[in-house]
């Protein structure tokens, strides 16, 4: 029996945010080399976006390629960036069919001009899709963000377009590059590690965490459905007591 069946749906998260972690080992695993891997978890990638899109999840982010992933070797780079513009171009018409839209997050300004040209052209041709709204992050880190977040808004200070004593913590978020984007309900993270890893700082401040050991090519439906019953079976209080939570 699949785990799926156990899920109650009436209390799904409706934003799934997840940190792919895992493909260079899974290849040397393998014996395969390090682009195998990163191509095997594009099949993952797949595979959550179909049951996101079954399980009417609003919003998947995934954490596809950091500010520090530019210090890899030029060669992973190289290869890094030729596979997403593949997989973009591969899997937008599927997108379309499944009412996917396609966001992006983060300094797009550093990829390639064919890579993010692809990216533009699938954020354009999804933007009427109504169904899970599938964000990358790219070129990311939440320190970045948020640096980038006050620049924005000491900008409208010295322009006397906003008070400081005005600046709340909404302000904040509306300058995030998640503006309009719901905070994440359940961060999931593959391969072993325990870390948030400069992602989604500001977001993930009352998002419930889960570590899986599992390597993400290896990451299928079946264990996305045990993060989301992990996720089921906690309270979230939110700063209340569980009294308070339950009335």
């Amino acid at each position: 029996m699949s785990l799926l069946d156990k899920i109650n749906r009436e209390s799904l998260p409706q934003h799934v945010a997840i940190i792919m972690d895992g493909n260079g080992r899974w290849a040397k695993q393998q014996g395969k080399e390090r682009f195998e891997g990163h191509a095997a978890g594009v099949s993952s990638v797949r595979l959550i976006v179909e049951a996101a899109t079954e399980l009417k999840i609003s919003h998947l982010t995934m954490y596809t390629f950091s500010t520090e992933n530019w210090n890899r070797p030029e060669e992973e780079i190289k290869a890094l960036m030729s596979l997403l513009v593949q997989a973009i171009a591969k899997e937008t018409a599927d997108l379309i069919k499944n009412n996917v839209r396609l966001k992006t997050i983060g300094d797009l300004s550093r990829l390639p001009d064919e890579a993010r040209k692809v990216l533009e052209q699938c954020i354009e041709d999804t933007s009427a899709s109504t169904g899970v709204t599938l964000v990358l992050a790219l070129s990311y880190s939440a320190r970045w963000e948020i640096t980038e977040a006050a620049k924005k808004i000491s900008s409208r200070v010295l322009a006397n377009e906003l008070q400081i004593g005005d600046i709340t913590e909404k302000t904040i978020s509306d300058n995030l590059s998640t503006a309009g984007i719901p905070d994440p309900d359940l961060l999931i993270r593959t391969g072993g590690e325990c870390r948030i890893s400069n992602y989604l700082l500001w977001q993930v401040a009352y998002s419930e965490l889960y570590f899986t050991d599992t390597l993400w090519p290896d990451f299928g439906k079946e264990e996305l459905y045990a993060a989301i019953l992990d996720y089921q079976n906690r309270e979230r209080r939110f700063g209340k007591t569980s009294e308070q939570v339950k009335k």
